[in-house]
């Protein structure tokens, strides 16, 4: 998998959200000022190529849907980030962050709670 470019991460949150959607709805999902229609549409082949996007012909427009869910990317960025800057160690990047934010023992706490919740649930999930 392949890190998007800012445009490209843009237009996938966009078609997250929307499930599915042709150009004039990705386009009249971004806040002003929208981009033009021609860019996007360029923006939505790029994907497709790089295997983020696929896309069914109704007629004489494309339906563009995203060829792999947020989770997916979220979890290729995130295990990026964690080896290209911390050397593989969550417990270094969770310091970064809570030194960074100022988080509080009761915030880590929470954090952790969350986290156990969360594999948990994954657990059941397999």
């Amino acid at each position: 998998m392949k890190t998007l470019t800012k445009a490209e991460e843009q237009i996938m949150q966009i078609l997250w959200d929307l499930k599915e959607g042709v150009v004039k709805e990705v386009v009249e999902s971004f806040s002003e000022p929208k981009p033009a229609y021609t860019t996007v549409a360029t923006v939505l082949k790029v994907l497709s190529k790089k295997g983020f996007v696929a896309f069914k012909k109704i007629g004489n427009t494309y339906l563009f849907f995203p060829a792999i869910s947020k989770k997916e990317y979220t979890k290729f960025q995130f295990s990026s980030l964690l080896k290209n800057y911390f050397n593989g160690s969550f417990p270094k990047m969770a310091t970064f962050f809570a030194n960074e934010n100022n988080i509080s023992i009761n915030e880590l706490e929470e954090m952790l709670k969350i986290t156990e919740e969360e594999l948990n649930n994954d657990e059941k999930l397999d």
